[in-house]
């Protein structure tokens, strides 16, 4: 089944005209889009867009054999005029199918939000799910059916979307997820580039035309990385979006609950109203055994304050007991924690604070705890294929 992407845009297209932002701003080139719309096989068209007819002659192919335009969602605006030669455009009920002469057959899937998503498949078999901008599977279950050689998406706005179809089995390891709808809310540049490899999909330029089914290398999603940053950074942020398209996350909250502290309190709440529903949180310092276990990804918030515990417990901020022993059974607890990072088999993503690049502590403590967090920081990154350093919301790869 052949498919090209006549746009990959969001409706209003990028650049949007007259916007100064960022993202408008650097979509030239195979970075403008037009609204998406994609051609199957020179037969099915599915979304009209202003221009479809320039659109798919500039990618080398004509919309005379198309016998079927199927629209995924609400068109505001005036009306797109239709090319000569083309029948009308409508919607297919949820959950019916139509077969259309070529043999090709579109099932109709619910949205939980205005549109309609449409499972199409191939007369030789190959399977290509495409959903509406803002629109996520309603009502999903897993049926037994092999994951979809194709999904195009809108990856950038609604990522939830992905993790339900991961959570029933719809996406899996080799299928090929295109990035659409792309508009300005979305990252600029290379970042939109790096955001969606996190999240085991790409973009094309428009006019790309590809073979669902045929293989290509998915985004090599690293299994462990560590995310490090200054205070009010970005750096948890960061860490939820790499798995924002992810299921059943568990987030380990090292910080715990601290009674009698409303700022705490507050900073907790802020992190739970982002997390998606389908995450579970578990407040615990005890890493090793959530990293020996099989499971769902991982995120652990923060390796800073599972330090501080760590510091608490063997007596650390006192001159006499590190001296004596504090020092020697810290080695050892990071240690264990290192050799289980190494060991792990499910993904991990680890956040923890860039503390040594400010004023020097003042206390002898405070030096001991500025210079284990570094210690801890640099092994605990040896042991991951992806490093970032977040500045100002932005992230540096520094390895991976």
């Amino acid at each position: 089944m052949e498919l090209t992407l006549l746009g990959t845009g969001a409706p209003d297209g990028l650049p949007r005209p007259e916007c100064p932002c960022a993202a408008c701003a650097s979509a030239r080139g195979d970075r403008a889009r037009a609204a998406t719309a994609l051609l199957i096989d020179g037969a099915l068209l599915l979304d009209l867009t202003p221009g479809a007819a320039l659109a798919a002659a500039r990618a080398g192919h004509s919309l005379v054999g198309v016998r079927q335009v199927l629209l995924t969602h609400p068109h505001d605006g005036p009306a797109v005029e239709l090319p000569a030669g083309l029948p009308p455009a409508g919607r297919v009920p949820d959950g019916r199918v139509l077969t259309l002469m070529s043999g090709h057959r579109v099932r109709a899937v619910p949205m939980d939000s205005p549109g309609t998503g449409y499972e199409v498949t191939s007369p030789e078999g190959e399977r290509l799910f495409y959903l509406p901008p803002g629109g996520s599977p309603a009502g999903l279950s897993a049926n037994g059916s092999p994951p979809y050689e194709m999904v195009v998406a809108d990856v950038s706005g609604r990522p939830d979307a992905l993790a339900a179809l991961r959570a029933v089995g719809a996406v899996g390891p080799t299928t090929d997820v295109i990035a659409a709808h792309i508009g300005h809310d979305a990252a600029p540049g290379g970042e939109l580039d790096r955001r969606l490899a996190a999240a085991g999909a790409r973009a094309v330029p428009d006019g790309t035309t590809l073979i669902v089914g045929e293989y290509h290398a998915v985004p090599d999603l690293p299994r462990r990385t560590l995310v490090l940053g200054g205070a009010r950074s970005g750096k948890s942020m960061e860490a939820e979006r790499r798995l924002e398209a992810f299921p059943g996350v568990l987030y380990a909250a090292t910080g715990g609950v601290r009674d009698g502290d409303p700022e705490w309190a507050a900073r907790v709440g802020l992190h739970r109203e982002r997390r998606p529903g389908s995450w579970r949180t578990e407040e615990t310092c005890e890493l090793v055994p959530l990293l020996a276990a099989d499971g769902p990804p991982l995120l652990i918030d923060c390796l800073s304050l599972w330090l501080t515990d760590a510091m608490d417990r063997v007596g650390a901020w006192d001159d006499a007991r590190w001296a004596a022993d504090g020092e020697r059974s810290l080695r050892a607890r990071v240690a264990e924690l290192v050799a289980a990072v190494r060991a792990t088999t499910r993904t991990v993503v680890a956040v923890s604070n860039e503390v040594g690049s400010g004023v020097v502590p003042a206390t002898p403590s405070g030096r001991r705890f500025r210079d284990e967090l570094g210690r801890l920081n640099a092994a605990f990154g040896a042991e991951c294929e992806q490093v970032l350093l977040v500045v100002a919301g932005q992230a540096v790869v520094l390895r991976g």
